[in-house]
Order: structure tokens, then C-alpha cells, then sequence
């Protein structure tokens, strides 16, 4: 299996949490972009000649913005270079301002098949605070005009953790989005990242064990309305997961194209700088080291609620991948049971571990 991912870096205005790296909207940087994007596409298509292309995702940014006319242009670049798999997951961002049934309609015809948009809340004082320049109406708005363009697999996501947050303010946003009849929900803990506009302004989020007490009651609210939590961040309902994440999580090949795209290829990582003019002139991505050994596979496995299987590890990596799957599942029996569920042939977090994986990893190491 091989995925394919596109970062689109432009925004009509840049959110006061997000790290992610995104640039202002330009006209004439998008059309130099979509040239950039097949130029470096081109080359890769010889390369992996024979590599089925399972899923496809264009993130950001705000990749709507580019347009379904330049959005066509680079997806028909990955038919023509590539051997798309029947049935291949195409996933295109979006933000609910900005798009209405007619581009819904070009993009499905364009071939993309998923959309992922950024709801964020449905509290118009949560929205305000996070700087989103869509209301709760705007955004299901947003989702019946692709429902009616034939969008059939349509994820939101929803943060946790505000400033000034309740449980009470967290089920009206879940209910709305379960309301709209979505087939998955991310659902992220707010993080205040250095140098955003929320870090200069001093933004507090709740503290750890208000912010356990919003996940857990996400968890469990989101199970209630069909979404089962298969990853960290991330709950489908079922058989709808997305595809293109479980590739990453499962270890599986990518190639990512744009500023701040990374790769995984053929036991190495690289990728591209944030730097968009960059990237226009050409410049090669950088070398990230190699990837792909037992102790990544195993820790971005246990992002997952399947957790880490040891048919797997023997699948990836012979006899030694039992033995080392052997070794941590000693580990973890030492460890809280209320964190970790292990079974012979299984370790996997329970969402109470979700909540300090990062810690259960270190003692897994």
C-alpha cells in the first residue's frame, strides 16, 4: 500500500492555535503552486512505477481554497503518474466558509470521495475564541450542500480543552455534529504550541485533570452516537475510519508533496522545509534519517485502539518481531491495568492510557 498527501499551505487568515504551517492566500502563488506540485509529482510517478496508490489526502491549510479547477489538474497528475487501487480513499480539507454545492459538486466529479472539515464547536462564543470565521448553521450548511454534490464520507473535527470549557458546552458540539450525520469525528485536546498567537496572548487551557475529564466524557458520549474510537484523536462510525491515517499509524509508505509535507519511503523519512518559495524553486526535500524499526512501528501501533498485535510485528518483522513483541508485553504486564489492556497476543491503551501514552511509551521502551 502507498498514500499520497498534498499540503496546500494557504489560508484566508491563520487561527490563533494553529502550528500547522499555512501562508495567506495568493491568487498567483496558487497557480505557481499547482505547477510545483505536478513538477515534483512527475518524477515520483517513474520512481514507484507498479505502486498501488491506496489513499490520497490534500491537508493544510485550507486546500479548498486552491479551487476545483486546480484541485482536478493535480489529482488527474496522480492518475496519469500513478496506479490509483480500486476504490482509493480521496480525501479533500475544507472549512465551511468558502464552499458551496457547486464546489462540492466539481470536486466530486474531480474524484475526491471524502471530505474532512474543521467544526471545531458548535458554541458561537467557542468559535469566536478560536478565531474560526464560520458559524454552527454555516457548517451544516456546509455539510448538506455536499451531502446534495454526493459526498457520502464526511469527518469534522471538534477540539477539547477550551478556555472557559464544560462538559455541558462539549455535548452541544457533539450532539450537533452526531446531528448532521457525519460518518467520523476527530476529536483533539486543545494544546497551546509555542509561538502561536494563543502562546503570546498567555491562553490557559483547563488544567490535566479537567482536560482527562472533557476526553474520557468525549469518549464515551461519541460511543453512545455510534463513533467508535479507533485511534487517539479519532472516532468512525463503522467500517468508515480514514484509511490515509491508518497508514501512517499502521507503519505502512507515503509520499508527501508541498512545504511541510513529510515522507516515508523505502526505510527512509524526508521532507519538505516550510518554506513555500522554496518549494516553488524547486528544491529538493531534506533527508529526515531512516524509519520503520521495531520501536516506531510499535509506538504509532498503539496509537490505535486495536493497539499492537504480535501477528503483526511477525508479519513485519519474522521471528524477531515476536521476540520484541514478547519483551514489551512483559513490560506492560508490570504496568497499571487500568491503563493498558495485554493479552498474549495483544497490548493495546485503554483511553485512560490514551491520556498519558506519551509516559507509557517510555516505560515500553
Amino acid at each position: 500500500m502507498l498514500g499520497l498527501y498534498f499540503h496546500v499551505p494557504f489560508c484566508h487568515g491563520k487561527c490563533p492555535y494553529c502550528d500547522f504551517y499555512s501562508l495567506p492566500d495568493s491568487q498567483s502563488q496558487m497557480d505557481e503552486y499547482a505547477a510545483a506540485v505536478l513538477a515534483a509529482l512527475a518524477p515520483w510517478g517513474e520512481k514507484l512505477r507498479g505502486r498501488e496508490v491506496s489513499t490520497v489526502y490534500f491537508g493544510g491549510g485550507t486546500p479548498s481554497l486552491l479551487g476545483a479547477e486546480r484541485l482536478r489538474s493535480i489529482f488527474q497528475g496522480v492518475r496519469e503518474g500513478f496506479s490509483l487501487a480500486p476504490g482509493a480513499e480521496v480525501t479533500l480539507e475544507a472549512n465551511p466558509t468558502q464552499v458551496d454545492r457547486t464546489f462540492f459538486q466539481e470536486a466530486r466529479e474531480a474524484g475526491f470521495n471524502r471530505l474532512s472539515m474543521g467544526l471545531q464547536s458548535a458554541n458561537p462564543e467557542e468559535l469566536r475564541l478560536l478565531g474560526r470565521a464560520h458559524s454552527p448553521e454555516q457548517a451544516a450548511k456546509a455539510v448538506a450542500d455536499a451531502r446534495a454534490a454526493g459526498f457520502e464520507n464526511i469527518s469534522l473535527d471538534l477540539m477539547l480543552g477550551l478556555p472557559g470549557g464544560s462538559r455541558e458546552k462539549l455535548s452541544r458540539s457533539i450532539d450537533f455534529a452526531a446531528s448532521l450525520g457525519v460518518e467520523h469525528i476527530s476529536s483533539y485536546l486543545l494544546k497551546v504550541e509555542p509561538g502561536t498567537p494563543f502562546a503570546r496572548r498567555g491562553v490557559e487551557v483547563p488544567d490535566e485533570d479537567e482536560a482527562a475529564e472533557q476526553y474520557l466524557f468525549a469518549v464515551e458520549e461519541l460511543g453512545k452516537r455510534g463513533y467508535g474510537q479507533y485511534e487517539i484523536s479519532n472516532f468512525a462510525k463503522p467500517g468508515r475510519e480514514s484509511r490515509h491515517n491508518l497508514l501512517y499509524w499502521r507503519g505502512e509508505e507515503y509520499l508527501g508533496l508541498g512545504p511541510g509535507a513529510h515522507s516515508f519511503l523505502e526505510g527512509r523519512r524526508f521532507f519538505y522545509p516550510r518554506d513555500l518559495a522554496g518549494f516553488l524553486a524547486g528544491k529538493p526535500p531534506a533527508e529526515d534519517g531512516p524509519g520503520g524499526d521495531f520501536g516506531e512501528f510499535a509506538m504509532l501501533n498503539l496509537r490505535l485502539t486495536r493497539g499492537l498485535c504480535r501477528e503483526d510485528c511477525l508479519s513485519r518483522f519474522g521471528e524477531q518481531g515476536g521476540a520484541l513483541f514478547d519483551q514489551l508485553r512483559e513490560k506492560a504486564r508490570g504496568l497499571p491495568p487500568q491503563l493498558l489492556r495485554v493479552e498474549k497476543g495483544r497490548v493495546a491503551f485503554t483511553p485512560e492510557g490514551f491520556l498519558v501514552s506519551n509516559a507509557l511509551l517510555l516505560a515500553l521502551e
